[in-house]
């Protein structure tokens, strides 16, 4: 692969037409002002109108799915054709500014990650603040370690890390959930830097109820993945107090035997916490395999 490119610039882009050709206008203006060698990847997921045209007339390189997969998949696309030594990853529908690239690239020297906090001053509706800001609060108890902004889709990777987990990623918009959890999970360094998002050009393409429970399950795949115990642990001694309680409940309250229900939540905790023992052995040995492949 030829790695005589520093960067490259991954644009997803689904119907982007009207706004494509300024983004990238946008971030060239901006990458020529540094001293790094760069391509900008547009990867058309499946557009109906001129995404593609203006994006090859506007100086990028435009590789297109034949129909649209998915956010997340033209991500992985871009990930398995980029050049570059760094990967910079952002929107084509206008809400990530150019102008922080510079800022997130002076980071990634140091840093495996770089991703690009929303701040609050940006344009956002509010229940998307809120459940951002319930994904970030689990996302942080998971990886033991506070997350700023789990769904951001700006960010910047070192290429070699990103291809190590591009199996892992959805082909939905929850892709920045996975690489995220994945990158703290597996010890790798990442850090935020703030950023103001403006409102797409255009309708939205996320859904709230579809997508948000998305991401909720994407974080307890990942979490089982890489920390399981992290998820089991609590439930199991969630059951465990359920079971001891009602069972005493029952003895001075009611005056009878703890009785079969007690038993059953007691011995399903149990099982549920070796399960989840087993689950972390078998995540460290897979660790230590892909490990010893990289």
């Amino acid at each position: 692969m030829n790695t005589e490119l520093n960067v490259s610039i991954i644009i997803p882009a689904f119907n982007e037409e009207e706004i494509i050709a300024d983004v990238i206008g946008r971030v060239r203006l901006n990458m020529n002002r540094l001293n790094r060698s760069y391509e900008i990847l547009v990867i058309d997921d499946g557009s109906k109108d001129g995404t593609a045209t203006e994006a090859k007339n506007a100086g990028a390189r435009v590789i297109s799915h034949p129909y649209n997969i998915g956010n997340g998949a033209a991500v992985k696309t871009g990930i398995r054709h980029a050049k570059g030594m760094i990967l910079v990853m952002m929107d084509g529908d206008g809400q990530h500014n150019p102008e922080y690239i510079p800022q997130i690239l002076e980071k990634i020297d140091q840093y495996d990650m770089v991703v690009g906090s929303r701040t609050g001053d940006s344009e956002s509706d509010i229940h998307r603040n809120v459940a951002n800001g319930f994904y970030n609060l689990f996302a942080s108890y998971i990886c033991n370690r506070k997350i700023q902004d789990l769904t951001s889709g700006f960010r910047a990777i070192k290429a070699d890390i990103a291809r190590q987990f591009v199996s892992l990623l959805p082909n939905t918009f929850s892709y920045p959930t996975t690489i995220t959890m994945a990158i703290l999970r597996s010890g790798y360094s990442l850090v935020y830097v703030p950023i103001k998002s403006t409102r797409c050009v255009g309708k939205s393409k996320i859904k709230l109820l579809r997508d948000g429970s998305r991401f909720f399950l994407i974080i307890v795949k990942i979490a089982t993945l890489f920390s399981p115990m992290r998820v089991f642990l609590p439930v199991s001694f969630t059951i465990f107090l359920i079971g001891l309680g009602y069972g005493l409940y029952k003895i001075f309250f009611l005056d009878v035997r703890y009785g079969p229900t007690s038993a059953m939540l007691i011995t399903m905790s149990v099982l549920i916490f070796m399960v989840g023992l087993v689950s972390e052995q078998i995540a460290q040995i897979h660790y230590d395999r892909s490990e010893k492949r990289d």
